[in-house]
């Protein structure tokens, strides 16, 4: 990554332009091309520097609710097991993790428990593997922003 690249991604990561235009609105601000952010940003999400470009919203002030999911999935499994977690659009997160019991964890938002229960009951029945479905009592949101400054 070059220093183009870490003002691309100090402006994406807090300050995304909210505009029919934002990689113009980008390139305006460092003095490049909209063509150029746009490549660039292409070849960092192809290198896996940006995993995901998306909004992150507060669920519950939109009247949705989230949870926290683990599941203890055989290493045979995972491929699959993942795939059709995916392919579910609340689960915002999906992630492998060194633990005694479950190695898959996830969480996943929706409109209401009900919806998500039935969502989370569906996927137990599609791969065959129990979710634990772990609700939050209290919320903590937490910012994250990384520093590009060399």
């Amino acid at each position: 990554m070059d220093e183009i690249d870490k003002k691309i991604l100090e402006i994406i990561q807090s300050d995304y332009p909210l505009t029919s235009r934002p990689y113009k609105e980008v390139g305006d601000r460092l003095g490049i091309s909209e063509k150029e952010v746009f490549e660039r940003v292409v070849r960092m999400q192809k290198e896996g520097i940006i995993r995901r470009i998306g909004a992150s919203f507060h669920s519950r002030k939109l009247g949705w609710t989230s949870t926290l999911c683990a599941a203890a999935v055989p290493k045979e499994k995972l491929k699959e097991f993942i795939k059709v977690v995916n392919q579910y659009p609340g689960v915002t997160h999906n992630y492998l993790r060194k633990h005694k019991k479950y190695n898959i964890w996830f969480t996943f938002i929706g409109p209401s428990w009900e919806s998500i229960e039935k969502d989370l009951k569906e996927i137990t029945k599609k791969t065959g593997i129990e979710i634990l479905n772990l609700p939050a009592e209290r919320i903590f949101k937490i910012k994250v922003e990384f520093p590009m400054n060399s």
